[in-house]
């Protein structure tokens, strides 16, 4: 299969495949497109009547051109056959090893978000903070569960996890314990609204956290408008200097500005842009995920000025990028040469059966999406995994689980998506968020595009040099 697009003057060609990128004209890129499917006659002739007297088609140059994708053929980059399928059967092979945890020390928030899928930081639950021993015996689970697997995961998350610092704080030294112990490597991420920012919460972020993500939607008026206070009070200026601070003592770690777009700002570019020039170098903006009712959802009606925020965001990183004032967009971040491996194109994030959710009283949960929701609960720390058939179920949700991902050109790049997203959204984890996958497919050709460009120029520079 070959997936073709044109993007901000640049014409495009991936092999999904293969993975193989090529950059082309616009009679070769529609030369590639039909020359998948028709013979070598039929498609010179369909091109000459396409553009009748085009140079480039006449005499032997078509022929020329058709001998160019027969040899990439020939190569293995282009029209090649999905190979991947034979994998999906392995990736059950061998007992579950479990490599990352989300542990919910606070099942409480300080901000009362209204777009919130954790119903303000409770889980439509109690609220409760994780104890010391309940998440020492989330470590030593994720020790004993993890085999021969020497990089470990963990995320402080809640609701807001500063409300349970010193928790977290013991956590940390208790993982570096059990690191010595255990010949692991523990990398943990916090992830925070910033209200309880301090220079302390700082330090040993700094010191301590592989990575951190901080929750600022934009703009102030759009931020101000769902990151409210239990009084309504917006965050904006709380936040936002908090957060300056924080990323300007932190260096060249790992960090996140995460935001949420909803139907209320899906000119969501400017609050892109609005981080970037605030001074944040890496950022990510999600779109939320909702019931269709709620007035805050995204709809398909919703798309074309998506998209069009999408392909104006990969020509603005590409200017800035060209000026000296880089910024890098998650979505956008993907490796074209050394990509996912076999393994992780096909299974995913592992949710369920290599990633868990613990809350905290020490249950287990796929993912942090599917906490609260009791027929989704995998067992407890006391206990382990005691559904057993709920996590086969979750090591089946590969890519080729879902029938409407096999004729998708993206497949290779999601995986089959979000599996709390398509459970949410069609009642099943083997279904499909369409509106999602939409804006999944539209994120990937603008990072191809950008990745391109760049690569482009690169090479301009090469040449120069």
């Amino acid at each position: 299969m070959v997936h073709t697009f044109s993007l901000n003057g640049y014409h495009i060609a991936l092999d999904v495949s293969s993975g193989s990128i090529h950059m082309a004209d616009e009679i070769s890129l529609r030369a590639i497109r039909m020359y998948e499917t028709l013979s070598r006659e039929e498609t010179i002739g369909s091109l000459r009547k396409i553009y009748p007297g085009d140079p480039d088609l006449k005499g032997d140059a078509a022929e020329s051109l058709l001998d160019e994708l027969d040899t990439l053929r020939e190569a293995g980059k282009l029209y090649t056959n999905d190979t991947y399928q034979a994998y999906a059967a392995r990736l059950k092979e061998g007992s579950p090893v479990v490599k990352a945890l989300c542990l919910h020390v606070a099942h409480a928030c300080n901000l009362a978000c209204s777009y919130c899928f954790a119903g303000q930081g409770s889980y439509q639950g109690s609220q409760g903070l994780m104890s010391l021993q309940t998440g020492k015996k989330a470590l030593d689970f994720l020790i004993n569960s993890s085999a021969g697997r020497r990089y470990l995961e963990v995320d402080f998350f809640g609701g807001e996890p500063l409300l349970n610092w010193q928790v977290v704080k013991e956590l940390v030294r208790y993982g570096r314990e059990l690191e010595k112990k255990h010949n692991k490597i523990f990398r943990f991420t916090l992830t925070t609204n910033g209200v309880l920012l301090d220079e302390e919460v700082i330090d040993f972020c700094n010191r301590e956290m592989h990575n951190v993500v901080l929750s600022l939607d934009g703009r102030k008026e759009v931020h101000d408008m769902f990151r409210v206070d239990r009084n309504g009070r917006g965050s904006y200026d709380k936040v936002v200097p908090r957060f300056l601070d924080f990323v300007r003592k932190r260096g060249d770690k790992g960090y996140y500005v995460r935001g949420t777009f909803t139907r209320h700002n899906t000119d969501f570019l400017s609050d892109i842009l609005h981080m970037a020039d605030l001074g944040f170098t890496q950022l990510s903006m999600e779109p939320v995920v909702m019931k269709r009712d709620d007035p805050c959802a995204l709809r398909e009606d919703d798309l074309p000025v998506l998209f069009e925020q999408y392909e104006r965001l990969a020509a603005e990183m590409l200017r800035r990028e060209r000026e000296g004032r880089a910024f890098s967009f998650y979505h956008y971040n993907i490796d074209l040469e050394h990509g996912p491996c076999v393994y992780k194109r096909l299974s995913g994030c592992g949710s369920g059966s290599e990633y868990m959710a613990v809350t905290p009283d020490g249950d287990l949960y796929p993912c942090h999406q599917f906490v609260g929701e009791s027929q989704y609960r995998l067992g407890d720390l006391e206990h382990g995994v005691t559904n057993e058939k709920l996590r086969e179920a979750f090591r089946e949700n590969n890519l080729y689980s879902h029938p409407e991902c096999h004729d998708c050109w993206a497949r290779l790049y999601c995986a089959g998506g979000c599996a709390a997203n398509a459970c949410h959204a069609t009642g099943s984890i083997s279904g499909v968020y369409s509106l999602g996958c939409e804006l999944f497919k539209k994120r990937i050709e603008c990072a191809i595009m950008l990745q391109v460009a760049l690569a482009e120029d690169r090479a301009g520079e090469d040449w120069k040099g």
